[in-house]
């Protein structure tokens, strides 16, 4: 690929613009090592692989320094805004954010208690085929040996290479492994650490993001301005932070090699975000003997409306059955730990999983790990209550296709539109709701609750729409004894054996010819 070098440069600017470009060139260079170029039309050839398509179920730690405080999602910025409860409890917790700020949290972060090799097998148990670490959240600093920044997981907090440490634990436990990056958009979150309050004793007395001796923290108060809105896009961000933005992710990528690698956004930074992906599918191949084995999320559709990426809806699932495949990443309460958060229910899970596998896509879901590193009493809960129904069902989950429809029910009535945050605009599913999934000729009908006497699935009578064809025998996972079934014009008939399965839901296995 040749590069312009008088178009870069203008496009670049400023005084140091042409050592920006050779850094740029560099990298450009080195992502062309591979299959692919750092361009869109290039990537565009880029197919998801078949083990993510079968695996469809991941759990994920989104945990770091913030976690520490044991206060929820963005502590590190919230606790620079005024009226957010964050920043309330940290003036009565910590002091007022001019004297103790975040810098002076991270090494809260102690992680005593974790155990990442028997976390790993209670979520390999509970059905997970791949796992995720965090690597870097909003808040600059990162969870591996960066070899660019001093704020890390190394340096500081529980001074371990978290990432390193996951990846390991995941690799002996059989599960793939994806690293999360939601370090792009810092440059812009964190501008509130230049503020002050605007009103009360301490109103116009500057935050610490203001000291030079943390710029490389809080990011340079000289160059980012104070903003409250955070506008959620790359403008204003300089060629400087994109640079070093791509450095970390190449620092990350070559060190893990992970198998799936997270923005928490669209593709940042076009040249820069298309030389991170290209770099990493060209790893991947390199390790693979050509076979490009990793997925590269966004959240953006248009990334990965052709070959590119695997596109990721934040607690959000699709109206119907997509034809690539896509995921959701949710989470049991919020993202980082909080305390006293009310979770969701093993059943809630379940039900999203189902849904989201009969449409074609994946759950990511994270377990918020508490400042110690061991899940408390009601995530385990939880997750014994996902491992259960997993021990009995998932050979309808994993390594299935979607069927010509996804499900049938009242569930299937209310209109969704696809996209991010919309997982709460479906009800909980009940006994009368449906989801299907494929293996051949061999379907999976998930039941979603115990029906007292019979279960129908109108789907499968054999004057359905979806002429589905003579069935040949049906099986109730987890049912050991013959089942007596009927299938006529309206339905498929099953009635329920004495003993109770699941709360949760049943999976039909359907023979058909």
């Amino acid at each position: 690929m040749k590069v312009n070098r008088r178009e870069m440069l203008q496009w670049m600017g400023g005084a140091c613009s042409a050592l920006a470009f050779k850094k740029f060139a560099r990298s450009q260079q080195a992502a062309q090592s591979g299959p692919f170029l750092p361009t869109r039309e290039s990537l565009q050839a880029y197919r998801i692989p078949d083990w993510f398509r079968d695996a469809k179920f991941g759990i994920w730690a989104h945990w770091g320094p913030q976690s520490a405080i044991e206060q929820g999602d963005w502590y590190a910025r919230n606790m620079y805004v005024q009226d957010q409860p964050q920043y309330l409890y940290h003036c009565e917790t910590y002091g007022h954010p001019s004297k103790v700020g975040y810098k002076d949290l991270i090494n809260l972060w102690k992680a005593e208690k974790w155990d990442p090799d028997h976390l790993m097998s209670l979520y390999k148990k509970a059905g997970a085929k791949y796992f995720f670490s965090m690597g870097v959240h909003h808040d600059n600093f990162d969870l591996w040996n960066s070899k660019y920044t001093r704020w890390n997981a190394v340096n500081m907090g529980p001074k371990k290479d978290v990432v390193g440490l996951w990846q390991k634990a995941a690799r002996n436990h059989g599960l793939r492994f994806g690293v999360s990056e939601h370090l792009w958009i810092s440059y812009k979150w964190f501008a509130v650490s230049h503020g002050a309050d605007k009103t009360g004793p301490m109103a116009g007395v500057p935050y610490d993001g203001v000291d030079p001796k943390y710029a490389d923290l809080y990011h340079d108060a000289g160059c980012v301005p104070f903003i409250d809105k955070l506008d959620w896009n790359d403008d204003g961000i300089p060629d400087s932070w994109r640079q070093h933005y791509l450095n970390r992710m190449t620092d990350l990528i070559d060190k893990y090699h992970p198998d799936i690698l997270y923005t928490d956004g669209h593709l940042p930074f076009e040249e820069y975000g298309l030389t991170m992906v290209s770099h990493l599918y060209n790893e991947s191949a390199r390790l693979n003997g050509g076979t490009v084995e990793a997925v590269y999320n966004s959240k953006e559709a248009s990334d990965c409306a052709i070959g590119t990426c695997a596109l990721d809806h934040e607690r959000g699932v699709a109206d119907g059955i997509a034809e690539n495949p896509w995921q959701t990443d949710t989470c049991i309460g919020q993202w980082h730990y909080k305390r006293g958060q009310k979770y969701k229910s093993a059943k809630k899970v379940i039900d999203l999983l189902t849904d989201i596998v009969s449409k074609n896509g994946n759950l990511l879901l994270n377990f918020p790990l508490p400042n110690s590193g061991q899940l408390d009493f009601e995530e385990m809960e939880v997750l014994e209550g996902i491992t259960a129904w997993m021990q009995i069902n998932s050979e309808g989950i994993y390594a299935t296709r979607p069927w010509k429809i996804y499900g049938e029910g009242p569930s299937t009535k209310t209109k969704i539109v696809t996209g991010n945050f919309n997982e709460d605009k479906q009800n909980d599913l009940t006994a009368v709701d449906v989801r299907f999934t494929a293996k051949g000729s061999t379907l999976y009908a998930f039941v979603m609750g115990w029906p007292e006497k019979e279960a129908v699935v109108q789907a499968l009578g054999l004057a359905s729409p979806q002429q589905p064809g003579k069935i040949l025998k049906v099986e109730l996972l987890g049912h050991k004894g013959d089942l007596s079934w009927k299938q006529d014009e309206a339905a498929l008939k099953v009635q329920m054996p004495a003993e109770k399965i699941s709360d949760i839901g049943i999976t039909l296995k359907v023979y058909l010819a």
